[in-house]
C-alpha cells in the first residue's frame, strides 16, 4: 500500500471531464482523502471506500459518509441498487480479481447508473521503453509500475474487458498525453531535458509508425461506461 500522504490527496481534476451530467448518490472506491470530491456537483450524496485509515479519516471530512478497508471486505455495508455514479479512479489495476469488481458492482448501482475511472495505460512509452530497451520491469513506488499494481491493461485489453462485462462505453481516451501535455506529475521523475528527449522520442514513435504507436503516448485511459 502506499504511504506517500501526496498519492492520496490528489484530486484528479481530469477526471471531471468524465462525470455525467446528472446523478445524485455517489461512491467513490478508493477515494484516498477525499481530493476529488470537490470536482463533483453539488448537492449530491457521497460515499467512499479506502483502506489507508489516515486517508479515510481526512476524506470523511468532505463524504458523507467513508468505510475504511477495500471494496471486497465491505460490500455487505454497501446498499444495493443504490448509486448512480461510482467512480474509481486509479483502483480497478490494485484489485486481486477486476473481474468480479466489474460484477459486483453492478449490484450497488442504480438501473442506468454510471462507472468513471482511469486505469494506468502499460503500453506508455516509458514502460515500453524499460522493458524493451533497458530489459527491466522494476517497481517503483508510484506510476504505471506502482508496486501495489496487480492488473495491467493496454487500450484495446481495457475496452475489451469493459464490453465483455457488457457495459456501453459512453466516453474513452487518453490522458496525460506525453506529447502535448509532457508525463503526469505523478510519474514525471525526469529531469527536464530528460523530459523533452522523451516527448520529443513518443512523437518520432508516432510519425515513424504512422500513427499505429499512438497509445504509447499515454500514461492512462479514463472511461465512462453505463450499464447497459
Amino acid at each position: 500500500m502506499a504511504t506517500d500522504p501526496q498519492y492520496f490527496q490528489a484530486n484528479r481534476g481530469v477526471m471531471s471531464g468524465f462525470l455525467p451530467a446528472t446523478y445524485a448518490r455517489v461512491l467513490e472506491v478508493g477515494c484516498g482523502g477525499g481530493g476529488f470530491y470537490d470536482h463533483l456537483r453539488q448537492p449530491c450524496e457521497v460515499w467512499g471506500v479506502e483502506p489507508n485509515p489516515g486517508a479515510a479519516r481526512a476524506a470523511a471530512l468532505k463524504l458523507d459518509r467513508v468505510l475504511v478497508g477495500r471494496y471486497d471486505g465491505l460490500t455487505d455495508q454497501l446498499p444495493d441498487h443504490y448509486f448512480d455514479l461510482i467512480v474509481c479512479n486509479d483502483v480497478i489495476e490494485h484489485m486481486d480479481d477486476h473481474d468480479a469488481f466489474l460484477e459486483s458492482i453492478k449490484k450497488k448501482m442504480r438501473p442506468g447508473g454510471c462507472i468513471v475511472g482511469s486505469i494506468p495505460n502499460v503500453r506508455h512509452l516509458t514502460a515500453l521503453f524499460k522493458l524493451l530497451i533497458t530489459k527491466d520491469w522494476k517497481y517503483s513506488e508510484s506510476g504505471i509500475l506502482d508496486r501495489t499494481h496487480l492488473r495491467f491493461f493496454t487500450e484495446k485489453s481495457l475496452r475489451r474487458t469493459l464490453s465483455e462485462h457488457e457495459y456501453v462505453i459512453e466516453k474513452f481516451s487518453g490522458v496525460g498525453s506525453i506529447i502535448t501535455n509532457g508525463i503526469s506529475r505523478r510519474t514525471n521523475k525526469l529531469r527536464p531535458l530528460q523530459n523533452v528527449a522523451v516527448r520529443v522520442s513518443s512523437l518520432a514513435v508516432v510519425l515513424l509508425t504512422l500513427g499505429y504507436y499512438w497509445d504509447t503516448q499515454y500514461p492512462q485511459y479514463a472511461f465512462r461506461v453505463r450499464l447497459g
